[in-house]
């Protein structure tokens, strides 16, 4: 990322005020500076040259604390303004991320990108805030600060503005070999960063069946290995800041150093006045500080510039189209598939698949495993598009792709239940939602009230993240009550029985038949024969393998009718 990197300022827009701000404050610090320069070697020089008792240098002096004292206004209005600036664009990063990561689908997040997006979302644009508060602000010093001061010298002195322009250049130019050599590490840092958040996020979502398994204290070796390789990465980053600041420290005071001889040789000379060379030797570290500041605050910054690249990276990423037409009524509307094929790792998984979800019917997708069946809802959800073919909404009104509507309108009227509830955390009547008495009800059919019975706050039983609290089976029938509870006219439930015995199969049986009474459209994903029975269509996924002349195992897009 290049010092100030204009997706910044386009993706956080809090930081274009503070960008703005800073420039200002910057160039208010460069006259600070100079005055306070001036102020000080005219005392200086009255009080030794001329003699000059504390009652004739009194209005310099007067001047110069004031001078002081609004340079200490200004850092400090700096430092206030830079953690608030920081903190809201570290927040506007991270919600565009996260929504960006939305926008591109579950293929994305499939893919191996989940994890590092956690990382990122979290502690990798955390990293950001030494950039806002210390490295940016410091950046902009150095391009009003130096100019100005080194501008004010040259009309002082122009020997000693000579031996700063021949020495300036030196400063950036190791900066920018010790940058690219931190670049590196900071990229690699993060990179063992998200990969030991990953590892640690995994172990954490299978540490029941580990634990079942007995196998929990197995990939501890694994994690602590990641955790050293980030902390060799960190300390490796340390080191090079700390011998790069030494270096840094030495070139700027030899710098000075020379100018401060130079001008000691002409006084002793008597071709300088000693106003104007004390007024150069405040002057010329004041040249140098910025420079140093930067090259010094850059290494705490490297970590979120590295974060902020692979932000832009997922931000840059084409956002599918989002449509801009309102969603028909799904109670009266018929959701069609058209020779949908998305693409998989080895073919196309579903391939050509033909299927039609008719107000009041209950559909039920079969096939083998990674034949496509969870990918052919998530296509129907709009949460996927398809790679051929599309999906058509045939309501009173006309029909629509799915494409071109805007989701917003068409996710209200769908419950999806997937194979994983989601459940937010909260209290059990919280995460059912409904009345009493429509609860209670819908809960007698799904069999959860027996479950309620048996906790001890009942339905003011606090849930965690997921449903910690309750078993796998229970879970599944605090879903099916919230999705029977749901006005959505189209229910989707992915594979409901995946993780139930035989009695929470007719719990799924008995919830299915209510909402088809109800008049409520259903889309099952199905693997047992006594779901599949149930439905009134049975529609057969396939998939298609790439390879040439390769035949599919079943019949394409051809729906039976369940007597």
């Amino acid at each position: 990322m290049r010092p100030l990197d204009p997706r910044l300022l386009r993706y956080a827009r809090s930081a274009r005020g503070y960008v703005a701000l800073t420039a200002a404050l910057g160039v208010l610090t460069a006259a600070l500076v100079v005055a306070q320069a001036l102020l000080l070697a005219h005392a200086l020089g009255r009080a030794v040259h001329d003699g000059a008792d504390l009652d004739a240098i009194g209005p310099l002096v007067a001047g110069l604390a004031a001078v002081v004292a609004a340079r200490v206004l200004v850092t400090g209005a700096q430092e206030r303004y830079a953690h608030r600036a920081a903190s809201r664009a570290v927040g506007e990063l991270r919600d565009a991320v996260v929504e960006r990561a939305v926008d591109l689908g579950p293929r994305y997040l499939s893919a191996g990108h989940g994890p590092a997006l956690v990382t990122l979302a979290t502690r990798g644009l955390d990293a950001l805030e030494p950039y806002f508060v210390r490295y940016l602000p410091q950046l902009v010093l150095a391009a009003t600060v130096t100019p100005g001061t080194l501008l004010v010298v040259l009309g002082l002195d122009w020997v000693s503005a000579a031996i700063l322009v021949g020495t300036i250049p030196l400063v950036p130019v190791f900066m920018v070999l010790v940058g690219r050599l931190t670049q590196g590490r900071s990229e690699r840092g993060l990179v063992v960063m998200q990969r030991l958040g990953a590892q640690v996020l995994d172990l954490l979502a299978g540490m029941p069946t580990l634990q079942a398994l007995g196998r929990e204290r197995g990939p501890a070796a694994r994690v602590q290995e990641l955790g050293d390789a980030h902390r060799r990465a960190a300390m490796g980053t340390l080191r090079i800041a700390f011998l790069s600041g030494m270096v840094l420290e030495l070139l700027t005071t030899l710098s000075v150093a020379l100018v401060a001889v130079g001008i000691g040789l002409r006084l002793v000379e008597g071709h300088l006045d000693l106003v104007t060379g004390l007024a150069v030797l405040v002057l010329a570290p004041e040249v140098f500080l910025p420079l140093r500041q930067v090259g010094a605050q850059f290494h705490a910054a490297a970590d979120g510039v590295a974060a902020a690249e692979q932000a832009f990276e997922v931000l840059d990423r084409p956002a599918p189209r989002a449509g801009a037409v309102g969603s028909p009524d799904l109670a009266t509307t018929t959701v069609r598939l058209e020779g949908v094929g998305v693409r998989a790792t080895d073919g196309l998984a579903p391939a050509g698949l033909d299927l039609a979800v008719r107000p009041g019917t209950v559909v039920a997708l079969t096939g083998p495993s990674g034949a496509g069946k969870s990918t052919a809802v998530e296509v129907l959800l709009g949460l996927l598009p398809p790679d051929e073919g599309r999906v058509l909404l045939d309501g009173p009104d006309g029909t629509v792709d799915l494409a071109d509507v805007d989701r917003s309108t068409y996710w209200p009227q769908v419950a999806w239940l997937p194979q994983r509830p989601v459940l937010e955390p909260g209290s059990l009547a919280e995460v059912v939602g409904g009345d009493t008495t429509s609860r209670e009800r819908a809960a007698a059919l799904t069999g959860l009230d027996a479950v309620v019975a048996t906790l001890p706050a009942g339905w003011a039983t606090p849930l965690g993240r997921g449903g910690v609290g309750l078993s796998v089976g229970q879970r599944q029938r605090v879903a099916l009550t919230r999705a029977l509870l749901s006005p959505a006219p189209l229910v989707v439930l992915d594979e409901p029985t995946a993780h139930l015995d035989a009695t929470g199969e007719r719990v799924v049986l008995d919830t299915v038949r209510a909402l088809r009474d109800e008049g409520r459209t259903v889309l099952l994903v199905a693997h047992r024969a006594s779901l599949a029975a149930c439905a009134d269509v049975v529609v057969p996924v396939v998939a298609r393998a790439s390879a040439v002349g390769a035949e599919p195992t079943g019949v394409d897009g051809v729906a039976e009718v369940v007597a």
